[in-house]
């Protein structure tokens, strides 16, 4: 009975150790609703349009531009970039290709994802993917690894006939991550994120003239930037610790027996 005591206790707790970690494996962000998408992309990484993680962007632009957005990545997260280029009625084959860069703007490469496909020339249009590796608290700085920060997703045609150069194309962007927990959990963190990004932000005066003007992109995962230090696999140390100690319990209570019989020879007899 007492056996059966202690392997309950260590079902439930292993049980209700696993619930957040099952919880980290769902997307992080949910499709808004309130219609905030933006409708427009940047022509370079410092106007590059800031995207939320979870939102459809669209934009409308030409074959031979260069169509650039910008989100936040947190650590512990997988974000996987997707893009549709809806291509005109009438085009020769054309090859477009989907990049992905970090602040300090290195181009990341996709764990896995078709980040450059050939449309045929029947082709109505183009899906493109990029799932990048898994964001680390901490880096050497020889490394290329993904850290905490802004990214900037670029999107251009990158093989076409001349005869196709300018024609008009709508493109959708949409960024999504999967937490990955512990699993990616490193001993550090950064001091602040990567790059924080610059966007260009239009400001009106009382003589309704329009301006523009450099400033810090405001940018950041809900509920703002982890710490770094903190991962569920504190939470699983902590579990193990318990049901070692469990054990040891339990294989003492097999072990010890029932003390000393009631009728034993008295020593010397």
């Amino acid at each position: 009975m007492r056996i059966t005591r202690v392997l309950s206790t260590a079902l439930l707790m292993a049980g209700l150790a696993a619930a957040p970690a099952a919880a980290d494996s769902s997307p992080s962000a949910s499709p808004s609703d309130d219609g905030s998408a933006p409708t427009q992309a940047g022509t370079s990484f410092r106007t590059a349009t800031e995207l939320d993680q979870g939102q459809q962007a669209t934009a409308s632009g030409s074959t031979g531009d260069y169509l650039y957005w910008s989100f936040a990545a947190d650590a512990g997260q997988r974000p996987t970039v997707k893009a549709t280029v809806k291509l005109p009625d009438t085009h020769a084959g054309e090859t477009w290709q989907l990049d992905v860069y970090d602040g300090l703007r290195r181009r990341q490469a996709c764990q896995y994802g078709a980040a450059t496909r050939t449309a045929a020339q029947d082709a109505t249009s183009l899906d493109l993917a990029c799932t990048l590796r898994t964001v680390r608290a901490w880096s050497e700085t020889w490394a290329n690894d993904p850290l905490p920060g802004t990214y900037y997703v670029r999107l251009t045609v990158v093989d076409l006939q001349s005869s196709d150069l300018g024609q008009p194309v709508s493109t959708e962007v949409r960024v999504d991550s999967k937490d990955i927990g512990g699993a990616a959990a490193v001993d550090g963190s950064l001091a602040q994120p990567l790059t924080p990004g610059i966007a260009v932000k239009s400001t009106s005066d009382e003589d309704s003239s329009s301006s523009t003007s450099a400033a810090l992109s405001s940018i950041e995962p809900d509920g703002g930037w982890s710490s770094g230090w903190w991962s569920d696999r504190w939470v699983w140390t902590g579990v193990g610790g318990v049901l070692a100690a469990l054990a040891g319990i339990g294989g003492y209570a097999l072990t010890r027996g029932s003390g000393r019989p009631r009728r034993a020879t008295p020593p010397g007899m």
